[in-house]
């Protein structure tokens, strides 16, 4: 019996530890300070798996610790709502899938400073110079894709965070065309395409899975930089 208290007594524990690590986060508390909210528990269909949380990314390595729930400004949550309810209304059962939310500025620097390969001007195709500030960093961008029924991916061509042409929307006429690109991963990025624009956001052009809610201009105005 006592054994049995012991362990009950063990679980408990650690189910309340594991709480603490998910309402402790630095990162976290810091943005929900500042009015930000957590995507899941505003949009449930929407899935999260921040790539910087784990180490399939460009840099090879977990970046954000212990933030792995993303967060966004309302204003940007009511439109990524809005998109998922176009996706699902065009393809039953699909999800949007989110890479990348809100980002603190101290890891927008991180990210900046691997991309030592490349100038500045270089970088910023890649990634938004710090100094200036990334929409990400005012909760109003997110990177993501578009995951089938079972919650897979769909084929885009290439992986997430891809430098170079392959991921370029400006380019896909062109790399279809050459036979670069394939006519599935053309549509597949059309149907997230269609469901983000229709939604309220804009695309970029040397990433597919980058979309803004707002202006750099207009995040600025609107909101605090996340430190």
């Amino acid at each position: 019996m006592k054994s049995q208290f012991a362990k009950a007594g063990i679980i408990l524990l650690l189910s309340l530890s594991l709480k603490a690590q998910k309402t402790t986060c630095a990162a976290e508390l810091s943005m929900q300070k500042q009015g930000l909210q957590e995507v899941t528990e505003q949009v449930p269909n929407v899935l999260v798996e921040l790539k910087y949380a784990t180490t399939d990314n460009f840099m090879k390595k977990d970046v954000y610790g212990c933030l792995t729930r993303a967060y966004l400004q309302k204003e940007t949550i009511a439109k990524l709502k809005k998109a998922q309810q176009i996706l699902e209304k065009d393809h039953p059962g699909y999800h949007l899938l989110i890479y990348d939310a809100a980002r603190p500025l101290s890891k927008q620097w991180e990210l900046w400073n691997t991309l030592t390969e490349y100038a500045p001007e270089k970088r910023r195709t890649y990634v938004a110079d710090p100094k200036e500030h990334s929409i990400h960093n005012y909760g109003s961008a997110i990177d993501l894709t578009v995951a089938d029924e079972k919650g897979k991916p769909l084929d885009m061509g290439t992986k997430f965070d891809f430098f170079g042409e392959m991921a370029y929307p400006k380019e896909e006429a062109r790399l279809l065309k050459a036979g670069k690109l394939s006519p599935k991963a053309i549509d597949n990025r059309l149907i997230l395409r269609k469901a983000m624009t229709q939604a309220g956001f804009t695309g970029i052009e040397y990433e597919w899975w980058h979309f803004n809610a707002f202006s750099r201009k207009t995040a600025k105005q609107m909101f605090q930089v996340i430190p």
